[in-house]
């Protein structure tokens, strides 16, 4: 039997408790319970465990630690999208440390790929602020853990999320050894992610926005993943991906306009698996980010587990893509082709 896929969850999450109709709410995790329940033994349980001060402040400012720190014990507006419960900082950095301790773990080869149940979600935290639901940037934290302690030179974060990760871009954008790799709604919050935001100094390039139109569904995630990342990721050769799991595309969610279903999250994760294990020895980690309609975000993961553990969920719809997102995808291709030659027209892909 294949070495299993790690998994990290815990009953502590749901401690992080945001204000009554607050989209990002415990009953989240109840829901990926569900998911995971049907999965029995195909998944490998690990316990978590709570982040290190130097493994946060690699991306996180001191100033900003020590503001959450204030705040445990108490509840609290950070603004008008966050805010936090008496158990919040605790909970907010057993998110971080259980994903670094899974990733990690996954780096040094005890299994080939996992994926860390927690809350809150990271990708909005800056160095200096939380935003966006988010307290403390976990895929980002892992990352830099991974580069410090394990080894790893070439890292790439796949960020999936329906709205744009502005923390974990601006954690890496003058960095060219980590790419980082977002498809999100545009415009829309947080207002970055850009086509032109391509990463500065020596990370020129190795930020790559894919913004899309409201509307995109299965075929237009698929065809954006496999003409634009796919190539891309093959010419970047990561030794390791990590996945922001949002899966509040789905068209369900209430907080974005796209058409993204369960079968087609379990197409992105298969297609991304398939690249990792085509790149760099299987070694890919997704982590929990968003997902606000309970049904959709427990069909969603399990789909995608469903297909990180190699169990067929079915097929996406296929079909030929309507003009206009032909052109979206065209337009991807050419603006990132200036850096990355696996997408100028001689090539393919």
């Amino acid at each position: 039997m294949p070495p299993r896929p790690l998994l990290v969850r815990d009953a502590r999450f749901t401690q992080h408790v945001p204000p009554a109709g607050h989209p990002e709410r415990p009953e989240r995790m109840r829901a990926v319970d569900e998911a995971l329940a049907p999965l029995g033994d195909a998944l490998k349980p690990i316990a978590p465990c709570d982040a290190m001060d130097e493994d946060i402040l690699r991306v996180h400012d001191r100033a900003h630690l020590e503001t959450l720190r204030a705040l445990a014990g108490r509840s609290a507006s950070i603004d008008p999208d966050t805010s936090v419960s008496p158990r919040s900082y605790e909970i907010a950095r057993l998110a971080s440390g259980s994903l670094t301790d899974l990733a990690r773990r996954v780096a040094r080869g005890e299994a080939p790929s996992g994926f860390a149940a927690v809350r809150p979600p990271g990708h909005h935290a800056e160095r200096h602020a939380a935003m966006g639901f988010c307290l403390f940037n976990s895929v980002a934290i892992a990352a830099r853990a991974l580069r410090a302690n394990e080894g790893l030179e070439r890292i790439a974060i796949v960020d999936w999320d329906v709205h744009h990760g502005n923390g974990t871009q601006h954690s890496f954008e003058s960095e060219r050894d980590v790419l980082y790799l977002s498809s999100h709604q545009f415009p829309f919050y947080p207002g970055t992610g850009a086509l032109r935001e391509t990463g500065r100094d020596a990370g020129r390039g190795a930020t790559v926005n894919l913004p899309l139109p409201a509307g995109a569904g299965d075929a237009e995630y698929l065809a954006v993943y496999s003409r634009v990342a796919a190539p891309l990721l093959r010419e970047f050769r990561p030794e390791m991906i990590l996945v922001s799991a949002g899966f509040d595309a789905h068209a369900a969610d209430p907080l974005a306009s796209m058409r993204m279903s369960a079968r087609g999250y379990a197409r992105l994760t298969g297609l991304l698996r398939e690249l990792a294990d085509d790149l760099c020895g299987g070694r890919i980690v997704l982590a929990l980010e968003g997902g606000y309609d309970l049904d959709a975000l427990a069909a969603s993961v399990s789909a995608s587990l469903g297909a990180l553990c190699e169990r067929p969920s079915g097929t996406a719809p296929e079909g030929s893509l309507a003009p206009a997102w032909e052109e979206v995808v065209a337009n991807l291709r050419a603006a990132h082709a200036r850096q990355w030659p696996s997408l100028r027209p001689t090539a393919r892909g």
